[in-house]
């Protein structure tokens, strides 16, 4: 599983297409470790690009505070989960948060 979390920095970014680079976890499935980190800039923003390009980092989830209905559509075309709502926080604990099923979230916090 590879996990991405768009940041601003190290922590969850505000704005899922104008985040400054993905922060993305190869995760064992069954054991739930981390194997590999990576932080990749982001392209620029063009709407509907970003699912297809994570789709070709082989990204399987996508962790983030909100995603527009277009983005969420094309997501659920390529088969990539996504988890809205998220808190800004660092995007290691993030994760952790999220594979302990502690993760806590609220409403998709974007308008459109």
């Amino acid at each position: 599983m590879r996990i991405a979390i768009p940041v601003t920095g190290t922590q969850l970014a505000e704005h899922f297409g104008r985040c400054e680079k993905f922060a993305m976890f190869d995760v064992e499935p069954k054991t739930k470790k981390v194997s590999a980190v990576a932080d990749i800039v982001a392209p620029e923003h063009e709407p509907g690009l970003l699912p297809r390009w994570l789709k070709e980092r082989n990204v399987t989830h996508v962790i983030a505070r909100g995603v527009g209905s277009r983005a969420r559509s094309l997501f659920d075309e390529l088969s990539v989960t996504v988890i809205t709502g998220a808190q800004s926080q660092d995007a290691l604990t993030l994760v952790r948060q999220y594979l302990d099923g502690e993760l806590l979230t609220s409403e998709n916090l974007c308008t459109h």
